[in-house]
C-alpha cells in the first residue's frame, strides 16, 4: 500500500529517482517523530547520513520540492468551490548557530536567520490542504537601514513585493473558477495589493493598518465606518493564543462601501485610481476582564450586503491564524531552528522538507475536527490504528473495522498527554504530536510481533 508521503510528493521532480526515494522516507521518518532530532528520527546512522547528503545535495532544489506538494495541494483544492488563501511572513532564528554562513538579519537587527513567506489554503471549515506558495530569503547585511527610506522606493524594490508575488503564484497555481479569499493581517494593507490585477473570482480580505483618505465626507477611513450604524451583533469562537485562552467574543458589526485613494506620497498620485472595497468593523462587546477587545476592521473585495455577509467574511478571517498555527508547528513541533547546518542553502532544502511535515501535522489535527466520522485508516496504516487501539483499550483484539478519524487522533493525544476530560474539548496540536511520535515505536512493536513466523 503506498504511504501517505508517497502520494504527496508524486509530483516532486528531482531528475534522480532515487533522491526521489529518499525525499519520501525523509519526509514519513520525520512525519512519524515529531520533535525528534534528525538522528532520533532516521533510526540508524546510514539513514541520517543519507539525510544530511539529500540536504546537502546541489542537485536537490527546494523549490522542486515546494513545486511537488503544491501540486498535490491544487488536486485537493480542485475539491472545493471556495478555498481560503492565508498569507503570512515568520522569522526563522538561527541566531544560536553563529557557524551557519549566509543567514541574514531580522526584524530584530541582531538576530541571524532566513524570512519565510507561506500562503496556505484552507477550506473554509478551517482545514488546512497544504502550501501554495512559499517564498525565502536571507536578507542582505548591506541593506540594514534601507527601511527607513522605503517611502522613496518602489514596490517591486520592497519585501512588500511578497505579498503581489504570493498573489499572482496562487492564481497561475489554481484553475479559474475556484473562488479564492486571499486573507492576511495588517501587514498587507498597501495600495498596490489592492490594485493589483485578479481574476473576479479572486478576492481580498485584509485586516486594515492605515487611516486611510476614502470617498467620504468623514475623508478617513476610521472616521468614515464609524458613521456607519451598528448593523447588528453575532459571536465567534476565538481560537487560543499564547496572549489569550479560547473564548467566544460577541461583536458589533459595521459595514460599508468606500473608495481607498493612492498613498499621497506615490509619484503619479493623480493618475491612479480609487479601489473601491468593503468596509467591515467589528468590536467586541463586554471582552472579559483583564482581556484586550477585539477590534478588527476589514477591508475586502468581497461583496457585503447583509448581516450575514459580513459574518462569514468576519468568521473567514478568524481563520488567519491557521497559518501562525502552521508556523508554530514548524518552529515548536518540527523544531527547524535548531538545525545546525552548514549554511542557509542547506537550511532552505530542510526547510522545504519540514514544510510538508508540519502541513501534515496541523492538517490531521483539524481533519478530524471538521470531519470526525471519516474512518481513521485513511490517516492510519492498519497495523498502526490496530496497535493504537489495542493500546488504549488494553486487549490483543483489534476491531475488524477501523474506528473514526476522530476516535483515532483523540487516543494518539492521550499517548502525548491529553487527559480527554469531558470539559478539555478538542485535543490540540502539540499532544498529537508527541502521541504519533510514541505511535510510531508501538506501531513498529506491534508489527515485529504479528509478522507470520516463517514455516
Amino acid at each position: 500500500m503506498e504511504s501517505w508521503a508517497a502520494k504527496e510528493l508524486a509530483y516532486v521532480d528531482l531528475g534522480d529517482k532515487r533522491l526521489e526515494a529518499r525525499l519520501v522516507r525523509i519526509v514519513e521518518s520525520l512525519a512519524a517523530h515529531p520533535t525528534a532530532s534528525v538522528p532520533e528520527a532516521s533510526g540508524s546512522w546510514a539513514a541520517t547520513k543519507a539525510t544530511y547528503r539529500f540536504w546537502d545535495s546541489q542537485q536537490v532544489s527546494p523549490e522542486a520540492i515546494r513545486a511537488g506538494h503544491q501540486k498535490a495541494v491544487v488536486e485537493r483544492i480542485m475539491q472545493y468551490p471556495i478555498v481560503l488563501l492565508i498569507q503570512d511572513t515568520t522569522d526563522l532564528n538561527f541566531t544560536h548557530h553563529p557557524a551557519t554562513k549566509g543567514l541574514g538579519y531580522l526584524d530584530v537587527p541582531t538576530q541571524r536567520g532566513l524570512k519565510a513567506h507561506s500562503t496556505l489554503a484552507a477550506t473554509v471549515e478551517g482545514v488546512p490542504l497544504g502550501l501554495v506558495y512559499q517564498e525565502v530569503w536571507a536578507r542582505d547585511p548591506a541593506q540594514l537601514g534601507i527601511s527607513n527610506r522605503r517611502s522613496q522606493r518602489e514596490t517591486k524594490e520592497k519585501e512588500s513585493q511578497r505579498w503581489l508575488t504570493a498573489l499572482a503564484a496562487s492564481q497561475e497555481a489554481i484553475p479559474a473558477g475556484i473562488v479564492t479569499v486571499t486573507v492576511a493581517d495588517r501587514e498587507a494593507d498597501f495600495y498596490d495589493l489592492f490594485a493589483a490585477p485578479r481574476r473576479p473570482e479572486a478576492h481580498l480580505l485584509i485586516r486594515g493598518a492605515h487611516n486611510r483618505l476614502v470617498n467620504h465626507e468623514a475623508r478617513y477611513l476610521w472616521q468614515a465606518i464609524r458613521q456607519s450604524p451598528v448593523q447588528g451583533h453575532f459571536t465567534i469562537e476565538l481560537g487560543r493564543r499564547e496572549d489569550r485562552p479560547a473564548r467566544a467574543a460577541t461583536l458589533a458589526v459595521r459595514y460599508q462601501t468606500l473608495e481607498i485613494q493612492p498613498p499621497r506620497n506615490r509619484a503619479g498620485r493623480r493618475r491612479l485610481p480609487a479601489i473601491p472595497v468593503q468596509a467591515i468593523l467589528v468590536e467586541e462587546v463586554s471582552p472579559p476582564e483583564g482581556q484586550q477587545a477585539i477590534c478588527w476592521l476589514l477591508l475586502t473585495t468581497l461583496p457585503v450586503r447583509s448581516l450575514s455577509d459580513a459574518r462569514r467574511a468576519v468568521y473567514w478571517y478568524s481563520l488567519r491564524w491557521l497559518v501562525e498555527r502552521y508556523s508554530y508547528v514548524l518552529k515548536s513541533g518540527c523544531r527547524i531552528e535548531e538545525l545546525q547546518l552548514e549554511t542557509a542553502e542547506r537550511l532552505q532544502r530542510a526547510l522545504a522538507t519540514y514544510a510538508i511535515v508540519a502541513w501534515r501535522l496541523l492538517w490531521l489535527t483539524y481533519e478530524a475536527r471538521r470531519n470526525p466520522e471519516t474512518p481513521c485508516d485513511v490517516v492510519l496504516e492498519a497495523h498502526e490504528w490496530q496497535a493504537l487501539y489495542c493500546k488504549i483499550h488494553n486487549t490483543p483484539h483489534p476491531p475488524s473495522t477501523p474506528p473514526t478519524l476522530r476516535e483515532a487522533v483523540v487516543w494518539i493525544a492521550r499517548l502525548g498527554g491529553f487527559l480527554a476530560r469531558r470539559h478539555d474539548g478538542d485535543p490540540g496540536v502539540q499532544t498529537i504530536w508527541r502521541g504519533l511520535r510514541r505511535l510510531d515505536d508501538i506501531a513498529s512493536t506491534w508489527q515485529l510481533a504479528h509478522l507470520s513466523a516463517p514455516t
